[in-house]
This record gives structure tokens, C-alpha cells and sequence, in this order.
């Protein structure tokens, strides 16, 4: 165990043999901390039967880990520079398959289908700031068979994924992750768990899948129009960000009985809705408005 690269010695040692150099581009942090690196592969519940899908593996590190605890691991690296040093890092574990790719790009389903019959994978993913939510309301909305993600993330965002109505850092992201999985923060991570040092803190989040959604919505797509509308403007009341978006075809009248329908007032802002409130929302223009 002591050639891990979950230790800082290892994991410098490798970065000096092969030169890399960290692309702000991808933003890339690698994980030096062992304790870290066991609470996320206990937090995904990673058995002997699992399928892991790692978003990201980096030099390796993470990876190391879950090929010990799981069947079969499939990394998905965008860099091109750490292709070999994976290749080197991995040559212990036969059970790791590397593809070289942008993981929004890549069929995840048909992963699921090669490796694992179909059946629902865990996904384990440390990801950069700026393409978080695209990858997790990607593997969402496209029905991947998935059990569980476990991702290492910004603090904040993590924050953003749990909270419920009336925080301020409660948003269409802290809604669609909700209906999509019921989220459970695993550990804060500081800055120098990390080469190099990021500027701000991590969290680690694992978001379990539920079954069914947690609210009955007929057209969930309209119901994430009316979400981004009332928080594309936060300042405005929640029948001023229906009214001006382009995307919520209804007239004021309309908007304002649906809002009456749910006993709300009519200057409530978005930000005060529960999940369940923006489901009733589009169930009544869906009902009384001939959807969207």
C-alpha cells in the first residue's frame, strides 16, 4: 500500500517523473489525503459487485481505491497528458478500463450495458467547478441506470445541492438535484487535502437515486421552465419571472390563478417554493392552460 499515490510523496514523485503540468483548463486537483479518499469509496457503498464509472481519475489516485473495493472500474479521462501516467499508475489492477474522452460525450448507458448488464452503476467523480451541474443533470436526464453519485465538489455548490427553500443559496440546481436524488453531504474537504492547493474549500456529496421522483409532475420539463424562470431574476416576485420569461408561454391572468391555485400570495418570490409547490404549479397550467 505504501507505493499509493494517496500518499503526497507518491503522488509528486509521479507528477515529477512524467513532468505534468496542471491545466487550469480542466481544473485539476488531485486528492493527497487517505482518509478522504476511504470516506468516498465507503459513502458510494462500493462492493465486489459494483460497476463504478469515475469521472476524472487524474493520476490515478481515486481510482487505485475503488479498483481495490469494486468489480470493474471504467475511468473517463479528458487530458490527454495523463493517458500514460494512468497506464503506468493502474498496470497493477486488471479490473480498470481508461477511456479517453469528454465524459459528456461518452455513452454512459451503453457503458452500464457492456459492463455491467444494464444494471445500475455508482458513479464517482472529483469534479472541476465550472462543469459540475452539466455532468450531473446529464447523467440525470439522459435515464442512466445509476445507484448512486459521489462527487467531490466546490463547498458552496455542495451547499447549493441540499438546501431547501428560503436560503439564499437555494436555486434551480438545489431543485433539479432534489427531484432526481435525495443528497447527503459526506465530509468537508480543506484546500491542502489537495496538490495544488485550491482557493477554496470542497465537499464531498453523494446524491442516491431515487426509484421515483418525490413529486407527482405530468411534464417535468415544463416544470423546470417555470423553475429556471423564477430564478433567472431572484429579486422579482415569482409572477414578474413567470411573466418576463421567454419560456413560460402562459399570460399573466393564467399565471396569476395558478399561483392563487397553491394558496400562495400573490407577491411570493420563487425562491419560497418547495419542489412540490413548482410541481402543482405545472400541473396546473398542464391541466387548465394546455401544458406549454
Amino acid at each position: 500500500m505504501e507505493h499509493r499515490l494517496g500518499n503526497p510523496k507518491n503522488t509528486i514523485e509521479v507528477i515529477q517523473k512524467y513532468e505534468f503540468a496542471f491545466q487550469k483548463k480542466f481544473g485539476q486537483n488531485f486528492l493527497i489525503d487517505t482518509h478522504v479518499l476511504e470516506k468516498i469509496v465507503s459513502a458510494a457503498g462500493v462492493t465486489k459487485d459494483d460497476m463504478v464509472l469515475e469521472i476524472g481519475p487524474g493520476i490515478g489516485t481515486m481510482t487505485q481505491y475503488l479498483a481495490e473495493a469494486a468489480r470493474q472500474v471504467v475511468a473517463v479521462e479528458i487530458d490527454d497528458n495523463l493517458i500514460p501516467i494512468l497506464k503506468d499508475t493502474l498496470k497493477e489492477w486488471d479490473n480498470v478500463t481508461v477511456i479517453h474522452d469528454d465524459i459528456l460525450k461518452v455513452d454512459i448507458r451503453g457503458l452500464a450495458e457492456q459492463y455491467n448488464e444494464g444494471r445500475p452503476i455508482k458513479v464517482v467523480a472529483n469534479l472541476p467547478y465550472y462543469i459540475t451541474t452539466p455532468i450531473i443533470m446529464g447523467l440525470f436526464e439522459q435515464n442512466v441506470p445509476i445507484d448512486n453519485i459521489t462527487v467531490m465538489v466546490q463547498k458552496e455548490v455542495a451547499d447549493r445541492m441540499q438546501v431547501g427553500p428560503g436560503s439564499k443559496d437555494y436555486g434551480a440546481l438545489s431543485l433539479a438535484v432534489q427531484y432526481y436524488a435525495q443528497p447527503y453531504l459526506v465530509a468537508n474537504v480543506p484546500p491542502n487535502c489537495f496538490i495544488p492547493r485550491p482557493n477554496v474549500g470542497s465537499a464531498v456529496i453523494r446524491l442516491t437515486r431515487y426509484p421515483q421522483p418525490p413529486v407527482q409532475v405530468q411534464d417535468s420539463a415544463l416544470m423546470f421552465k417555470l423553475i429556471r424562470a423564477s430564478f433567472n431574476q431572484r429579486r422579482k416576485t415569482l409572477q414578474n419571472g413567470l411573466n418576463n420569461s421567454p419560456d413560460v408561454p402562459f399570460s399573466k391572468e393564467q399565471i396569476a390563478a395558478a399561483i392563487a391555485s397553491l394558496g400562495l400570495p400573490e407577491a411570493v418570490r420563487g425562491e419560497k417554493l418547495t419542489l412540490e409547490q413548482f410541481a402543482g404549479l405545472a400541473n396546473y397550467f398542464t391541466e387548465h392552460c394546455g401544458g406549454n
